[in-house]
């Protein structure tokens, strides 16, 4: 993968739990807000996942090629 596509998966997640923080807030049902909150989480845990598995990748061919990919 790309960074920018796990940088999208990252900002994906990180909004959709903004938005469950803020149904949180307003004391929306508890339904809508729970969904955000472990779609959002599942983003950013898969981004965080795919982040690492692409440092340790590239570490051992060239530590400085990160962010030229």
């Amino acid at each position: 993968m790309k960074n920018k596509q796990i940088l999208v998966l990252f900002l994906i997640g990180a909004v959709l739990t903004v938005i469950e923080a803020c149904l949180k807030i307003a004391h929306e049902p508890q339904d809508w807000s729970s969904l955000f909150l472990i779609v959002g989480m599942t983003f950013e845990a898969v981004a965080g996942i795919l982040l690492i598995l692409k440092l340790f990748k590239n570490n051992k061919n060239n530590p400085d090629s990160f962010l030229d990919n």
